[in-house]
């Protein structure tokens, strides 16, 4: 810049100032619309099948009472309904034992895959 006068210094000045300013403001407007759109995406990836083949799966694993077939191993099957989730949905599973309260089955279910966490009373007579 040493070869032009005063004035073209100002408006190569000015030229740089406006075009770092058009930048910034091109990564502020992309920020947010990345903001947006992941909220948004959030909302539409609840995982609302995955929750029910495992609600599905747990309930079907405790269905009959426990006079009729009680569940002789039931760490084992809890242990592989677990596994079977974190490995294919990544997903961590937790239920309690079916438990006869007022001639209702009580199991407590939770399920959390990271973004998502759920959890249900599941009460059956």
């Amino acid at each position: 810049m040493a070869r032009l006068n005063d004035d073209a210094q100002w408006i190569v000045l000015m030229g740089f100032l406006v075009s770092f300013s058009f930048f910034f403001l091109a990564m502020v407007i992309n920020q947010s619309t990345v903001v947006g759109q992941t909220t948004a995406e959030s909302v539409i990836e609840f995982p609302k099948n995955d929750i029910r083949d495992v609600r599905g799966v747990i309930i079907s694993s405790a269905d009959c009472p426990s006079a009729v077939c009680p569940i002789p191993n039931f760490d084992v099957v809890k242990n592989d309904i677990r596994v079977i989730s974190m490995n294919r949905k990544n997903a961590v599973i937790d239920y309690t034992y079916p438990q006869l309260i007022d001639n209702h089955t009580v199991i407590k279910i939770h399920y959390n895959n990271g973004v998502t966490e759920f959890n249900e009373n599941w009460t059956a007579l």
